[in-house]
């Protein structure tokens, strides 16, 4: 189930034996995770909580301890992370790795069937995503959990999902943010939750709810805002004006941008173009579906600055893009000690 079936069906009915909670999206798992202790726990002491981690004990250790009755509280909530590590493995003779055990022998099946009134399991599974490698993992360890009745899965927010968390995190703190700035502060956070919940409070202690936020508010505030310069930079390249690519360029040293780090935000603008205009793709909606079927997270505005980007350079000129800002890169590599000289070196380049 989703988080938020999670949520309705606690607010309805007694709280399962065990859970399961498998993903790496961690603001939804906290929400849940507070209202289960809420739940479980209603005198809002903690002292019947427990938290412990597989990769010190053993899940026998923490079924006995479920079994165990406390002198402190009738209600119990044990809280076991890392999951993963209670799957028995063997290195088999082909260098892959294959289970040597069942689910059944871990005690767990029986336990679940005799479970301890008042007592709720929890296992977190957060080291592995849903795509990738990491599905056939988690599948493995959704498998060796079977016995567990209610399985909560905790996938990353999509760009429209996220998009719907931050406007509803701005009207909360009543944070006055517009589109340009809104869309900056997503690409920043490359669409974290956790992330975006965070800089959103700070913005509402540094900005306050009388004035709009700005984008020198996110630059001040906010790690890697300063890619809004970059895209600026990016856009003064495609219309070959050297002074305004200059200018976005002494922008970024002023703000002490780290000039390696922003050259590795300028490759991946270009290649990100260079595979959209050689697939043809001519709009931010084509864009989006191209890149997540080649498994690359974009978020919407992303899409509108990479489609932009194709639009106002040939394809001959993003392969030498690409091919210059290379050379550029071993040129930091190397140790060349004039950083803004190469960076200068490359805008002169590129606007020739």
């Amino acid at each position: 189930m989703t988080p938020e079936q999670f949520l309705a069906r606690l607010g309805k009915d007694r709280p399962a034996p065990a859970y399961l909670f498998l993903g790496q999206e961690g603001y939804q798992r906290k929400i849940c995770k507070e209202a289960l202790i809420r739940r479980v726990l209603p005198d809002g002491t903690g002292d019947g909580l427990t938290q412990t981690d597989l990769e010190n004990s053993s899940l026998s250790e923490v079924l006995d301890d479920a079994r165990s009755l406390s002198l402190f509280s009738s209600d119990r909530l044990i809280w076991v992370c890392s999951a993963e590590m209670a799957l028995p493995r063997r290195m088999a003779a082909a260098g892959e790795e294959e289970e040597s055990g069942k689910p059944g022998e871990s005690g767990l099946a029986d336990y679940l069937k005799h479970a301890t009134p008042g007592t709720v399991l929890v296992f977190e599974c957060s080291r592995y995503d849903f795509a990738g490698d990491d599905r056939t993992k988690l599948e493995r360890v959704e498998k060796y959990y079977s016995a567990v009745p209610v399985v909560v899965e905790f996938r990353h927010f999509t760009p429209e999902s996220s998009r719907f968390l931050a406007q509803q995190l701005a009207k909360q703190h009543g944070l006055k943010l517009a589109g340009a700035e809104l869309a900056a502060l997503l690409d920043a956070v490359a669409g974290d939750a956790n992330r975006l919940a965070s800089e959103i409070e700070k913005l509402a202690l540094f900005v306050g709810s009388e004035r709009p936020v700005t984008l020198d508010d996110l630059r001040t505030l906010v790690p890697n805002a300063a890619q809004s310069t970059i895209f600026a930079l990016v856009n003064a390249l495609g219309k070959r004006d050297r002074a305004g690519a200059l200018k976005s360029l002494d922008i970024l040293v002023r703000e002490g941008e780290y000039l390696p780090l922003a050259l590795t935000f300028l490759s991946t603008q270009f290649r990100l173009a260079l595979a959209a205009k050689e697939a043809k793709v001519s709009s931010p909606q084509q864009a989006q579906a191209f890149f997540t079927k080649m498994g690359v997270r974009i978020w919407r505005d992303r899409a509108e600055q990479v489609t932009s980007t194709a639009g106002m350079f040939t394809r001959e000129h993003l392969a030498t893009a690409v091919a210059l800002i290379y050379e550029t890169d071993k040129k930091f590599r190397d140790g060349y000690k004039e950083e803004r000289v190469i960076m200068e070196t490359l805008v002169l380049a590129l606007t020739a």
